[in-house]
C-alpha cells in the first residue's frame, strides 16, 4: 500500500492553527486573546484540512482495495470465494498486521482506525474534496460522526467474507520511500 503525501495551499499550518483555535476556545491553551469569530473560523479552515486530508487517504485506500480484488481475480483458487473490497477494509482497518501498525504509529499514527475508517467513509461520497463553501458549518464541526457512519454504510451495503491478516501478505510505504526502494531496485 502506497499513501501519498497530503499538501495544500494551507495544509499542515491550517491543522496547526485550527488545533491552537480549538484549545483556545475550549480554554485550554492559556495566554490566548483573541476574536471568538475568528477562532472558530480558524477551527473550521482547520476541519476542512482534516476532510481533504482524509479524502486522499481514503482515494489511496480505495486503489489498495480495488488492487486486491483485481489480484484476487486473478487467482483461481481465491476467485468466487466472495472477498470484496470491504473484506481487505475490515482487515486493514480492524486487525492490520503488526509491521503495519508499527510503520504507523513511528508515523506518529495512534488511531489508524478512526483515521482509516473515516477515510474510506469520506471517500465513498466524494470523489474529490468538495469545495469548504458549499459544506456547512456544523458539518465541517463534527464530520467525524458523519464519516463513522459512511463508513458503516460502506460496510454492510454488500456481504463479504472476512480475512485473517496472515492469508494476505501486505506493507506500507509513503509515496516517496516507495519510488527510493523501486530506484535502489533498479539501480541494482
Amino acid at each position: 500500500m502506497i499513501l501519498h503525501p497530503f499538501t495544500g495551499e494551507k495544509g499542515p499550518d491550517s491543522l496547526l492553527e485550527g488545533s491552537r483555535a480549538q484549545l483556545a476556545l475550549n480554554g485550554l491553551l492559556p495566554g490566548v486573546n483573541g476574536d471568538l469569530e475568528e477562532m472558530a473560523r480558524l477551527v473550521t479552515g482547520g476541519r476542512y484540512q482534516e476532510l481533504k486530508m482524509l479524502i486522499y487517504i481514503g482515494r489511496d485506500l480505495q486503489r489498495w482495495a480495488e488492487q486486491c480484488v483485481d489480484f484476487v481475480n486473478r487467482e483461481p483458487h481465491l476467485r468466487g470465494a466472495g472477498l470484496l473490497e470491504q473484506s481487505f477494509v475490515t482487515m486493514l482497518v480492524n486487525r492490520p498486521p503488526v509491521s503495519f501498525a508499527a510503520k504507523m504509529t513511528k508515523w506518529g499514527i495512534t488511531d489508524q482506525r478512526s483515521i482509516f475508517s473515516r477515510a474510506i467513509g469520506l471517500n465513498s461520497v466524494f470523489d474529490q474534496p468538495p469545495p469548504m463553501e458549499s459544506l456547512g458549518a456544523k458539518f465541517l464541526q463534527s464530520y467525524q460522526r458523519y464519516a463513522d457512519y459512511l463508513f458503516i454504510c460502506y460496510q454492510t451495503m454488500v456481504q463479504y467474507r472476512s480475512l485473517d491478516q496472515d492469508g494476505f501478505v501486505f506493507d506500507l510505504y509513503a509515496s516517496e520511500e516507495y519510488a527510493k526502494l523501486l530506484a535502489d531496485g533498479w539501480n541494482n
